[in-house]
């Protein structure tokens, strides 16, 4: 089978949890029938998203994490299957993985949905990983890029232990 980046990046969090001494097992997800590249099942009640951006862009050097309406409603799906639901973002070129509960996504869409009025195509959520500091992830206004919505401070070194707390 072909290698591709999805497989390396999302390799290298699955590894990471595997070397978790919390960890007991890993399954890809079945969504819709199928497989799925993005989500994966860690010890039965713990569901992962994982996406990767390779480098930080733009003026405010942001990792750009774009979802669309069939991831959001692949991880809704995950969500009624596990108890607990995270998102895993590789940030290939930081050389670290910032772990966000599907909660605080659901957060940031919500404040994205009410400011612009109407429900988008997709939602594209924001990382920067500020030298020595914890991560900073967000959602712009619509039309305001520059400016937060919905910011969460996440802790560099949090994953992946954060799953299995």
């Amino acid at each position: 089978m072909k290698i591709n980046d999805e497989h390396m990046y999302h390799g290298a969090a699955l590894n990471q949890i595997a070397e978790d001494p919390h960890f007991t097992a890993i399954n890809a997800f079945r969504t819709n029938g199928e497989l799925s590249r993005a989500s994966f099942i860690i010890n039965d009640d713990i569901g992962i998203y994982l996406k990767y951006a390779g480098k930080p862009l733009g003026p405010f050097d942001e990792y750009k994490f774009t979802f669309h309406a069939d991831h959001l409603a692949e991880l809704d799906r995950l969500a009624g299957r596990c108890a607990r639901v995270f998102l895993g973002l590789v940030c290939v070129q930081g050389d670290h993985i910032c772990c966000l509960p599907y909660a605080d996504l659901q957060h940031m869409v919500d404040l994205r949905r009410k400011n612009a009025g109407v429900d988008e195509e997709q939602y594209q959520i924001l990382v920067v990983l500020p030298t020595r500091k914890s991560f900073r992830v967000y959602i712009n206004p619509r039309g305001a890029k520059g400016r937060k919505m919905g910011e969460r401070v996440v802790n560099r070194n949090e994953f992946p232990s954060c799953l299995f707390v």
